[in-house]
């Protein structure tokens, strides 16, 4: 990374707006495309503000504690840092989740499995039993902790074989009241309920999906910092599907269903797999909000 100069040098006792620019055009020359939205989450981060306050206070001074600060941090996003574990913070489901470089950083795309797994859920007549949700790869917890949040007629089961993950996941879940809802589980994929078969009525998955070969090509947020595990999908980026595809129908109930989150090019490779094991009764793909395969959905034959 090039010599980065100073950027709060001023003679005059600056405002927050001349802050923000001045780093946003710091971050704007060191080539981090969303510049100015980075600087505004940094420094509402430093001054512990929202947003809205960050445009009330434009012209408020910044004393030099605070402005160092910002530096430190903008700094650390120059190196491509992303901008989640500088912050500890990532939104997701309009909550706030707990992120370190242990976990993948929750993405917007990802609201998409929560919205279709809610659907499938209100469906469904549960009379007084609840359904019960796996969460496979669970991570920070927000697929696990959106979903006992907006529905009292689930039991979600949540696992992940990262200690560290799981560490993260259970804070989410206590930060938003879900800690009792929840039951986390140390192990890899089904491994630690493998004593529970037809027991599920749903089981969803973001699993990784980046293909070997094109994990050098990743931006340099992700391909440097965020963890190996939860993005290596192995040589075809389809590993973790064919072990859930072939393994899943065991741990769900008749009728029950499998939502796993997808590469946009990955919607016939996944729907084969489904096909295979003919044990699926049919697969259906959802497109996001920009138009690409996001979710692949399969339903387990009675």
């Amino acid at each position: 990374m090039r010599e980065q100069p100073e950027i709060m040098q001023t003679s005059a006792l600056p405002t927050v707006q001349d802050v923000l620019r001045r780093g946003a055009e710091f971050l704007c020359g060191v080539g981090v495309e969303s510049a100015r939205f980075d600087a505004e989450l940094l420094l509402c981060h430093v001054l512990g503000w929202s947003r809205e306050k960050l445009w009330l206070n434009q012209k408020e001074s910044l004393e030099a504690a605070r402005r160092e600060l910002f530096e430190q941090v903008l700094r650390r996003r120059a190196r491509r840092e992303p901008v989640a574990y500088i912050t500890g913070i990532r939104e997701f489901w309009s909550l706030d989740f707990l992120v370190s470089p242990v976990v993948l950083v929750p993405r917007p795309e990802t609201e998409l499995l929560v919205e279709i797994a809610l659907r499938l859920v209100e469906s469904v007549d549960v009379a007084d039993s609840k359904l019960r949700i796996l969460d496979l790869g669970t991570g920070s917890g927000a697929i696990a902790v959106s979903l006992a949040r907006e529905s009292e007629n689930v039991e979600v089961w949540a696992t992940d074989i990262s200690p560290g993950a799981l560490e993260v996941a259970e804070a989410n879940a206590v930060r938003h009241g879900m800690i009792e809802r929840i039951r986390f589980c140390e192990g890899d994929l089904f491994e630690p309920v493998t004593e529970f078969e037809d027991a599920f009525d749903m089981v969803v998955s973001n699993p990784p999906y980046v293909k070997r070969e094109e994990m050098k090509d990743l931006p340099p947020d992700v391909r440097d910092w965020e963890p190996r595990l939860a993005l290596d999908g192995g040589p075809d980026g389809l590993d973790f599907y064919r072990r859930m595809v072939e393994e899943g129908h065991a741990f769900l109930r008749e009728g029950g269903s499998m939502l796993l989150e997808i590469a946009a090019d990955m919607g016939n490779e996944v729907s084969e797999l489904f096909g295979k094991v003919g044990r699926y009764s049919q697969v259906d793909i959802y497109q996001d909000y920009a138009g690409r395969n996001r979710v692949a959905v399969a339903h387990k034959r009675s």
